[in-house]
C-alpha cells in the first residue's frame, strides 16, 4: 500500500495523528526534499528505507512504490503541508491507478494555515473579505492565462502567494495592476511554524524592498489583504441581537 501524507507546515507536532503512525510503520518514506521537517524522519523504525524525492524524477518514484508493493512494503509518500496544494500528486496517482497500485491520502495542515497562524490572523473577516485566493506567480512553470496574478490581484480579496518569493519584484507589480493599493497591507512568512520562522510586515508598495532587505530568498509564504490591517465588523454568529438555531436574538 502506498500512503500520501500531509507532513503539515513545519513543525513535526502539527503532522496529523494519522500520518504519524504511517510514519512509524512505513517500510519504505519518499519525502519531499528540505520542503519536510526532517524531525518527521526520526518517527521512522529502524529498517525503514528513506529516499529525498528531491533527487528523483516521477519515474524513479513510481519505481520504489512499485517495487515496495511487489514485496508486499508500505510505502509512505511524504508531502509537503496538504499534498493537494502544490503537491504533483496527481500525475503519481493516475500513475498507480493505471497500474492497479493500491493507495491512499492523509490531508496535513497547509503552510497557509500555519501562515495565519503565526500571524495570529484570520483570512476571512466580515465586512472585509470572505474569499481567500490561493495562487502562485507564474514562473518556469506556466498557469493559465485566466489565473495570471495581475488578474486575480482585481478582486481584491485575501490572497496568499506560493512559491514565489524569488519572482517578488513581478508580484509587486501584479497586485499593483489589481484592486491592492500601495498601503494595501502584507505580510512575508519565511518557514511558518519551524523554529527559524520569520514575519516581515510591509505593504504592497514596499514588498520587494522589504523582501530583499530581508534577505529571503525560498520557503516563504506572501499574504496580501486588508484582513491584516485593523479594521472590519462584528461576526454576526455572536452576536446576541442575531437569531440562530440554537439561540434567540435579542433587541438591540
Amino acid at each position: 500500500m502506498v500512503h500520501f501524507v500531509g507532513a503539515g507546515p513545519g513543525a513535526p507536532d502539527l503532522i496529523t495523528q494519522r500520518g504519524a503512525a504511517l510514519l512509524q510503520t512505513a517500510d519504505c518514506i519518499i519525502y519531499a526534499g528540505s520542503l519536510v521537517n526532517p524531525a518527521l524522519l526520526g518517527l521512522a523504525k529502524a529498517d525503514c528505507t528513506i529516499y529525498n524525492s528531491a533527487k528523483m524524477t516521477l519515474e524513479d518514484v513510481i519505481s520504489v512504490m512499485r517495487e515496495n508493493e511487489k514485496n508486499n512494503k508500505t510505502t509512505v509518500r511524504l508531502h509537503t503541508g496538504d499534498p493537494c496544494l502544490y503537491g504533483a500528486i496527481r500525475e503519481q496517482m493516475d500513475r498507480l491507478d493505471a497500474e492497479s497500485l493500491p493507495y491512499d491520502d492523509t490531508p496535513g495542515v497547509s503552510s497557509f494555515c500555519g501562515a495565519a497562524a503565526a500571524l495570529n490572523a484570520e483570512y476571512t473577516l466580515p465586512s472585509v473579505s470572505q474569499t481567500v485566493i490561493i495562487t502562485r506567480m507564474e514562473g518556469r512553470t506556466p498557469v493559465p492565462e485566466k489565473e495570471k496574478l495581475q488578474s486575480l490581484a482585481a478582486h481584491g480579496a485575501t490572497m496568499v502567494i506560493f512559491l514565489s518569493i524569488g519572482l517578488v519584484n513581478q508580484v509587486q507589480q501584479a497586485l499593483l495592476q489589481g484592486a491592492y493599493t500601495a498601503s494595501t497591507p502584507v505580510a512575508v512568512v519565511y518557514k511558518a511554524t519551524w523554529p527559524e520562522e520569520r514575519i516581515v510586515r510591509c505593504t504592497v508598495g514596499n514588498l520587494a524592498e522589504s523582501v530583499h532587505k530581508a534577505g529571503i530568498t525560498k520557503t516563504t509564504l506572501i499574504v496580501v489583504g486588508d484582513f491584516l490591517g485593523t479594521r472590519y465588523d462584528r461576526s454576526k454568529l455572536y452576536d446576541p441581537t442575531f437569531t440562530t438555531e440554537y439561540r434567540k436574538g435579542s433587541k438591540a
